[in-house]
């Protein structure tokens, strides 16, 4: 986290959460609501590179699978579109919607609708799908080779990937 933003929590350590606000989709765009608190929600993209940074650079977990964006004293949990991290391929180098490259890619898995999740230490995502053509017919047939390594593609059931996995799509308090 940035150095502001562990000052600010240590000077304000009382500031109340935030929920609803911010959403993870599952191409790995932050989308942040637009429209007020009495509406249906409307989520638009940050466009704001720096911001987009920011949040990134700011981005973590609590305890109890909960994903949130610390904006200085303020925690602002993120409502996942399907999983925590979204995962590109660039030449058999993965990284994540956060410009962090992921190594040791460890598992796996295809769901029900043909999205195929990756999992590394301290890590699991969603392949974006526009990377997901070019290795569909590897993961088909239960192997999916990532630069040097081979990793076996197991099959999993969208509704059970929370639980394995340990994370919570849509914290609300």
């Amino acid at each position: 986290m940035d150095d502001a933003v562990i000052r600010a929590m240590h000077k304000w350590p009382d500031v109340p959460d935030v929920y609803g606000w911010l959403r993870l989709d599952r191409r790995g765009n932050w989308r942040i609501r637009t429209e007020s608190p009495d509406r249906d929600p409307v989520y638009g993209p940050v466009k704001n590179v720096a911001f987009r940074e920011f949040i990134a650079r700011n981005y973590a977990a609590d305890d109890r699978g909960r994903w949130f964006f610390q904006n200085g004293p303020q925690r602002v949990f993120v409502r996942l579109a399907y999983a925590p991290f979204v995962f590109r391929i660039d030449g058999g180098t993965v990284s994540d919607q956060c410009g962090e490259q992921v190594d040791g890619i460890k598992g796996a898995w295809l769901d029900e609708e043909g999205s195929l999740l990756l999992g590394a230490p301290g890590r699991f995502g969603l392949l974006d799908d526009r990377d997901l053509a070019a290795v569909a017919d590897q993961a088909e047939a239960g192997e999916l080779a990532l630069g040097s390594s081979r990793i076996r593609v197991g099959r999993l059931a969208g509704e059970d990937v929370e639980g394995r996995f340990g994370f919570v799509r849509d914290p609300r308090s």
